[in-house]
């Protein structure tokens, strides 16, 4: 069976850098931050104070009072990514089989605000079981999944991916492979968190998995530095429109570049960290790079998970050195989180856009907040510290990796006839 070939068609987000793409990009190229203190409640007894938050987002400007009720943030954050997606991508949805049109779209924890603001409404009353009957639909991973294919009616393949913070990667990874399959020709695929909240702050800081530098929280998002404590919560949606290549070239699309493989394995080995020797990651990138008949001297770039974990940055440049060798000094590395904090199951989508982004204009995103690098890590990786670098970027990779040993890497390349 001759696989089809997949283009990345169309591209959108909301994220701690910007509301669109334009902004994303302009924000992420130029070394921008997007943390500041938490505004969405109190901190005064919480060990961390601050997060990536998305600013300046306004549901009124995207949804009516009725609609807004049905809506968890994360899936309002995953239906405005993906319409700025459909739009980009020039789709005319009366001209193409909606029966071959899916939708794969996750996220790790979903409706995590809804779940709270009810429980602590019940506790305040708990004699009388009074719940929003909206509160199961707004609170289940599936349903961004779901009211994205409502509103586009596309009646193919639908449904979410679960992998903690490799859920989008390995929905983009789904979605790829049903359309090289011949299962469909369009799928709007990604994901989109919302977790900045209470339990979500309060849950990482239990689990001593985030930073609590309160005191320099502008730059408490450091990977690889030697003094940094954990990640910094982010949130948002990242979206892309992923078509077989012949049904985009026949409708004149404009495509963004080649979806050409993509890895899923298992650490198989402890519940949040990961194998300190990075064979997990050193395994899925190897897949990925077997699935797409890429050598590993091919690569340019690749976008790490580089969350600024003590344990999991050193194990990830570990898995690089042991995959390409020599050649892992050649290429570029860089950790958006530093700017964006880490979006959880939203994060592979939002950094696959950053990937493309360096194909297409040949820039590769730095890693910011880096003064002293961990003495465990080797220094003469290209770690593209403090500013941008102009590179040409033919094929990158978008490594994410997530709580229960998930790890994900889809590899993307510029188009060649």
């Amino acid at each position: 069976m001759e696989l089809k070939r997949v283009v990345v068609t169309g591209m959108g987000t909301i994220n701690p850098l910007g509301n669109n793409i334009q902004d994303y990009w302009e924000n992420l190229k130029a070394g921008i931050s997007g943390v500041g203190l938490i505004t969405r409640f109190d901190t005064t007894n919480f060990k961390t104070k601050f997060a990536c938050e998305v600013k300046n987002f306004n549901p009124q400007d995207h949804f009516d009072r009725k609609e807004a009720r049905k809506l968890d943030l994360f899936a309002m954050y995953a239906l405005v990514a993906s319409e700025e997606a459909i739009k980009d991508s020039g789709l005319d949805l009366e001209a193409i089989d909606l029966d071959k049109a899916g939708v794969i779209f996750g996220s790790g924890i979903g409706g995590f605000g809804t779940i709270k603001q009810e429980l602590m409404e019940f506790a305040q009353n708990p004699t009388v079981p009074r719940f929003n009957p909206f509160f199961i639909p707004k609170l289940i991973i599936d349903i961004a999944a779901g009211q994205i294919s409502m509103k586009y009616g596309f009646r193919g393949p639908n449904y979410a991916t679960v992998s903690a913070c490799a859920t989008s990667t390995n929905a983009i990874i789904d979605a790829y492979n049903y359309i090289r399959l011949g299962k469909a020709n369009v799928f709007i695929t990604g994901g989109s968190e919302a977790a900045i909240n209470e339990p979500g702050i309060g849950g990482f800081n239990a689990m001593q998995a985030m930073s609590t530098n309160n005191e320099e929280y502008e730059t408490a998002s450091r990977p690889f530095d030697v003094s940094r404590d954990g990640f910094v919560m982010g949130e948002g949606a990242g979206t892309l429109i992923l078509e077989e290549y012949e049904h985009a070239k026949k409708r004149g699309a404009k495509i963004y570049c080649e979806v050409v493989g993509g890895g899923l394995t298992a650490d198989a080995y402890h519940l949040t960290a990961p194998h300190p020797d990075g064979i997990g990651a050193a395994n899925v990138m190897r897949v990925a790079l077997e699935d797409a008949n890429i050598k590993p001297e091919e690569v340019d770039y690749i976008n790490v998970h580089g969350t600024a974990t003590p344990r999991g940055d050193i194990a990830e440049t570990l898995a690089i050195k042991d995959v390409f060798g020599d050649h892992a000094y050649k290429l570029n590395i860089s950790s958006t989180k530093s700017m964006t904090g880490h979006l959880l199951g939203a994060a592979g989508a939002v950094e696959s856009i950053a990937c493309i982004k360096a194909i297409n204009y040949g820039i590769v995103p730095p890693t910011i907040n880096l003064k002293e690098l961990d003495p465990e890590i080797d220094s003469k990786l290209n770690l593209t510290i403090g500013s941008s670098q102009n590179r040409e970027v033919n094929v990158a990779l978008c490594n994410t990796f997530g709580f229960g040993g998930h790890n994900t890497c889809a590899v993307y390349k510029k188009l060649s006839e």
